[in-house]
């Protein structure tokens, strides 16, 4: 059971769609009085499918990113040992699940903290999610850039990101954040990256920049935002156990 609160991705949008809702909503009503005719059943059509978005948007930022996000990090197997960084980390969703799987083990996030991206997104937020969640002691959160991570190479056994590089604009910048996350990555370490936009070109760029078992799939109805169309895609990447340097 989560103890934190993890807030709700995109807040606007979820504004809009239930500003959208409201709006055909009523306009439908107006309409029907009328009777039936085309325009009627056009708004009802347009309510429906806000009504929808706007439940899809919520149910999955409220609780379908965690059922998925627990399937994949279970999937993962962790020892308990790893040392881990979630890139773009939040309110700390994604980053305390991590935590709660480790024994010696340690969990670091960074985030630049955009209230736009994500509601009441503070440090101090993410801190104290990890206090109630009884993982304060494994976790350690810093400011940082993802494009411009603060850390040597090889630091991590793991790296993971949840919709967060697409918020990055430009697809240079995203990429160089998809590379970031790749360089800090120890031998034989892995990278787990869930977005909505752009991962093709993750999986490209992790492609050329030497990694190896690079996959994309798509996530389940869990993790829609919004509609199908909007499905979020999940990148996975190994750096090579051969691979001392860099």
């Amino acid at each position: 059971m989560r103890r934190g609160d993890y807030g709700y991705d995109a807040p606007y949008v979820l504004a809009i769609f239930g500003c959208l809702t409201i709006a055909s909503a009523v306009f439908a009503v107006i309409a029907w009085r009328d009777g039936p005719h085309r325009p009627a059943v056009l708004m009802t059509f347009y309510c429906a499918f806000f009504l929808a978005s706007f439940s899809s948007f919520l149910y999955t930022t409220r609780h379908g990113k965690f059922v998925e996000w627990k399937r994949i990090l279970d999937d993962l197997r962790l020892r308990g040992d790893e040392h881990v960084l979630d890139m773009g980390c939040g309110r700390g969703a994604v980053l305390t699940a991590v935590a709660r799987r480790l024994t010696t083990g340690r969990a670091t996030g960074v985030d630049i903290w955009s209230t736009h991206d994500q509601s009441g997104n503070a440090r101090e937020v993410t801190v104290h999610n990890a206090r109630l969640e009884g993982v304060s002691e494994r976790v350690e959160v810093q400011t940082a850039d993802m494009r411009t991570l603060p850390f040597p190479d090889a630091t991590f056994d793991l790296v993971v990101s949840s919709l967060a590089i697409h918020n990055i604009r430009g697809n240079a910048d995203r990429n160089r954040a998809v590379i970031e996350g790749f360089r800090v990555l120890k031998p034989g370490g892995r990278l787990v990256i869930a977005d909505i936009r752009a991962t093709s070109r993750y999986k490209a760029a992790l492609h050329s920049a030497g990694a190896s078992n690079v996959e994309r799939r798509r996530l389940g109805w869990r993790f829609w935002w919004g509609n199908p169309v909007a499905a979020t895609h999940l990148v996975t990447a190994q750096r090579r156990p051969v691979d001392a340097g860099r």
